[in-house]
């Protein structure tokens, strides 16, 4: 294995059998790599759940040549031309199958990209196969899912419980293999917070691991958004004191955030106007998946609620 710097390179990975997933949708895609034929795919699901590294496993339980192009990168019409066909077109001189994986298929160019590749997928369908990961199935153009066999990671509540003590089990083993002593009570807590995002869970727990130990400080890093000296801040119009909050509270994900203003407008606006917070709130977390910069972005929803909104 190639000693990557990150945990979740080093350990990610490399079979379907070791990857965490619900029954169903594990044993649907294990019954399709002992077929012995890869099908065009689209994965869809919520951030870290494990659909690249499934398409990546499927891939090596198949002894398949592949490509991955992260299209939040990569996405456009040029990619297409070049890579995707240069790869595609070609034919493995070890006779295996070909794989062109497209991450984050939902940041690409519904205008260009998403189009073409219909009839990419027709012309080298006897060469290469597809399998296309995204974390919002609407923003793929419905000709692409006609084409695709759709697989939906996201877990049955039933089954989270199960598949939480097996993303348990596998963080203490990432942790023994690194020698970093941990608290197991700690680690349940942080599954918790972050089920099922294991790549979330494993960025932490290796950026606080530089302190030693796994102990009880990590989730004093990793508390709730508070919204109080925002609000404060909003309704009193001090925008440089807005704007230091969002830099502040950066190292928080964007839907975490938008999710807990949204859940503090009763406590802070004025009745009348929660329906058109609700509306800025939904268009800036749309934008949210586009923009170059999280932190304009951000800022800009906050000066749109504190200019459009009454405050208590």
């Amino acid at each position: 294995m190639i000693d990557h710097g990150l945990f979740v390179e080093k350990y990610r990975p490399t079979t379907v059998q070791d990857c965490i997933l619900p029954v169903e949708l594990k044993t649907t895609i294990e019954k399709m790599v002992a077929s012995g034929e890869c099908h065009n795919m689209l994965f869809y699901g919520g951030a870290g759940c494990g659909k690249t590294s499934v398409a990546r496993s499927i891939c090596n339980d198949l002894d398949a040549d592949y490509i991955v192009i992260n299209c939040s990168e990569d996405g456009n019409i040029d990619t297409l031309r070049t890579k995707i066909r240069g790869f595609a077109s070609t034919i493995s001189l070890s006779g295996a199958s070909k794989v062109v994986i497209l991450d984050e298929f939902d940041y690409s160019n519904a205008q260009s990209i998403q189009p073409a590749l219909r009839g990419a997928i027709e012309e080298f369908s006897k060469n290469c196969r597809f399998i296309i990961t995204c974390n919002y199935k609407n923003r793929i153009i419905g000709p692409i899912h006609s084409r695709f066999t759709n697989l939906d990671f996201t877990i049955p509540n039933e089954e989270k419980p199960t598949l939480a003590f097996k993303v348990l089990d596998r963080v203490e083993y990432i942790l023994n293999e690194e020698g970093i002593p941990y608290d197991k009570e700690v680690l349940v807590k942080l599954i918790m917070k972050f089920f099922p995002d294991i790549r979330r869970m494993l960025n932490e727990l290796q950026r606080y691991s530089y302190s030693g130990k796994i102990d009880v400080g990590i989730l004093s890093n990793l508390e709730e958004v508070t919204v109080k000296d925002l609000m404060d801040h909003m309704k009193s119009k001090r925008f440089n004191e807005v704007r230091k909050w969002v830099v502040d509270n950066m190292d928080n994900s964007f839907s975490d955030i938008f999710r807990s203003i949204y859940d503090g407008l009763s406590a802070y606006l004025n009745p009348q106007s929660i329906p058109r917070a609700i509306v800025i709130l939904g268009e800036y977390q749309h934008k949210a998946a586009f923009v170059a910069d999280h932190e304009i972005n951000i800022t800009a929803c906050m000066v749109e609620l504190m200019m459009e909104c009454d405050f208590k």
